[in-house]
This record gives structure tokens, C-alpha cells and sequence, in this order.
């Protein structure tokens, strides 16, 4: 089972018109169920807070608890306001990271794209700050719409809405990489104070080297994946159906104890790096042929189970595409056997 990367929450697999089919066989996400699995129930209210017993971290119950849309800059005053006020009692909030923002969205649900059982109130369908700047365009910053689960930068002078959370977390999810700190007009900055994703740090380190070249394969040390060293299985974009063949098709020419599968989207985001873009992987990765237009995930966008999710690599973004058109590459991840 891989580290650091939690499973979807995906249960039910799709196909390329978005008809519920058997998952067995098909290489899905609902098939594998790839990733540290959600304990039952995942959250537990706290009075006015609620802890994610998958993460460790602890949300505001009110997931806005401003009331109203703020620019990047606002939203970290926000944060200060709130911890003035001792929001639900609580003097430590902070803005999210990316990934502990992105860690709440549950892929077998849509409008919130949140898990079912989620105790949240007054949950906006729409867009939410945080603390990670975009590193390609820094007076940019991430944010996720809770509609249905994509993730991409804004504007830091965009409204967006505040969700804020506190706590260390468990240990589950990784640190983004970000170690600098940028202000609304993109200028670098000092980070401390700032409570920014640069300053924080927050989630489990890096190993130093994360990866390891092992001839045609790479091992990721930070979550015990294997990916192919060459990123481009098929050598041209594909179609979805294409692209869980193609890996099937890899299997069945090199059987293996760890059979190979079509990356979900929380294994192909727990590559970015988000101090980094063109592409946002770690600098010192040894893939190669990547291509920063985007890559199929095995996760069907229950929003319209015709689409599926994929990463764009060059930008870190997570967003979908149509399951029918030739739009992303394929590369293959597995399970290691030896870390």
C-alpha cells in the first residue's frame, strides 16, 4: 500500500459514456482502491469543529465561517481575525495547504464534492483559497472548488471563500514542496508570519533522495510507488479506454508480483512540486519523456461519469477531460515491493 496517499473514495466504476459498469476487470480506481483506506466514520464533530480521522487534521464546522468571498491577501487577514476572535474556541487556525484542502474532496460525490457522510455546514459549490501559490504564475495561488472537486490557481485579487483548519495532521499527507512565500503581485517575500504553505511546511517531509532510478523504473521513497521511468506508455495521447488497456496490455507482456495500473488522481498529484512548474515535478526526478500536457488518472469524474480526472503537469492542475477523446499520455505506477 502506498504512503502518504490517501484512496479516493471512488466505489463504483464507469464507462467511456459514463454507464455504471462491473468493476472487475476493468483496471478502474473502484477496482484497485489504491491508498490508505477512510477509517468508518471518517469524521467526528468537536463541538464546532470536526476532525478528519483520516488526516488528523480539525475543520471549522462551518465551512465559512467569514461569510463572505475574499481576495488571497484577505483570506490570510482573515485567519488572523479568527484567531483573534478565538473562533469555536480555537486560537490556531490557519489557511490550508493545497493538499490538506484538496484531502476533504471524496471522488464518489458531487455538489459538494464532499464524502456523504460529511457533517459540514453552510458548505459553499464553489471555490476556496489556499496557502500554496501557484509557482508558475506566483501572483497566482491554488485553490479547489468544492463543487466538484477540481483544483487550479486563481488570482490572489479573485474572491474566493475561507476554509480554515488546524492542527499537524497525523502524518498521512506529504508536504507540497513549497518553500517560499510570494505576495498578491507575485513578488517573492520573507515568509515568516505570512502563514503561508512557504512558511509552514506542514505534512510529512521529503526523504533526501526521494527518488531512485532502478533501470526502466522509478521508486518514489516519500510513498512507495513505482512509476515508469519513461512517462509516456503509449507515446501519444489517448483516450481513456486506450489508456487502461495500454496498461493491461503492459501486464500481460510483463507479468509481475506488483501488477502495473493506471495511476488514480491522488497518486498522479503526489507527484507535483508545488515550488516548481514546466513541469511541476521535483528538479532532481530522473523521468523521462514528460509531457506537461496532462495525464489520465483511473478516477471517473462522478460529475459526468463521461469525463475522467488527469493531471497537467506542467501546471500541477487537476482537472478532467472526456473519456472518449485522444487528451492525455499514460504512465503506469505499481505498488514496490522494496523501499
Amino acid at each position: 500500500m502506498s504512503r502518504h496517499v490517501p484512496e479516493t473514495g471512488q466505489r463504483t466504476c464507469h464507462d467511456t459514456r459514463g454507464r455504471e459498469r462491473p468493476c472487475a476487470g476493468t483496471g478502474e480506481d473502484a477496482e484497485h482502491r489504491a491508498g490508505a483506506r477512510w477509517p468508518e466514520p471518517r469524521f467526528a464533530v468537536r463541538g464546532e469543529t470536526v476532525e478528519d480521522r483520516l488526516t488528523g487534521l480539525v475543520w471549522s464546522r462551518d465551512a465559512d465561517p467569514v461569510g463572505l468571498p475574499l481576495t488571497w491577501g484577505e483570506a490570510l487577514e482573515a485567519v488572523r481575525v479568527l484567531n483573534a476572535r478565538r473562533h469555536a474556541g480555537h486560537a490556531d487556525w490557519r489557511m490550508p495547504n493545497r493538499r490538506e484542502l484538496r484531502s476533504l474532496v471524496g471522488h464518489q460525490a458531487r455538489r459538494p464534492a464532499l464524502p456523504d457522510e460529511h457533517p459540514f455546514e453552510n458548505v459553499f459549490c464553489g471555490w476556496y483559497w489556499s496557502s500554496t501559490t501557484f509557482a508558475g504564475a506566483p501572483a497566482h495561488a491554488w485553490c479547489v472548488d468544492m463543487d466538484g472537486g477540481r483544483m487550479f490557481y486563481g488570482g490572489k485579487d479573485q474572491s474566493f471563500l475561507l476554509w480554515p483548519v488546524r492542527g499537524r495532521g497525523n502524518g498521512l499527507l506529504a508536504r507540497t514542496g513549497q518553500a517560499r512565500c510570494f505576495g498578491d503581485d507575485g513578488g517573492e517575500m520573507p515568509c515568516a508570519g505570512s502563514g503561508q504553505d512557504g512558511e509552514l511546511r506542514l505534512g510529512a517531509p521529503w526523504p533526501g533522495p526521494r527518488f531512485e532510478a532502478r533501470g526502466e523504473v522509478v521508486l518514489d521513497r516519500l510513498t512507495g510507488l513505482e512509476w515508469l521511468r519513461e512517462a509516456d506508455l503509449c507515446g501519444a495521447p489517448c483516450t481513456w479506454q486506450e489508456a487502461l488497456d495500454a496498461v493491461q496490455a503492459l501486464n500481460a507482456r510483463a507479468p509481475s508480483r506488483c501488477p502495473w495500473r493506471l495511476p488514480n488522481v491522488n497518486e498522479l498529484e503526489s507527484l507535483v512540486h508545488c515550488d516548481t512548474a514546466w513541469p511541476a515535478l521535483p528538479p532532481d526526478a530522473p523521468f523521462e519523456a514528460v509531457c506537461e500536457e496532462g495525464y489520465w488518472s483511473s478516477t471517473t469524474s462522478l460529475y459526468e461519469p463521461d469525463w475522467a480526472w488527469a493531471l497537467y503537469v506542467g501546471k500541477g492542475a487537476i482537472g478532467v477531460g472526456q473519456k472518449a477523446g485522444a487528451h492525455f499520455r499514460v504512465w503506469p505506477v505499481r505498488d514496490a515491493l522494496e523501499l
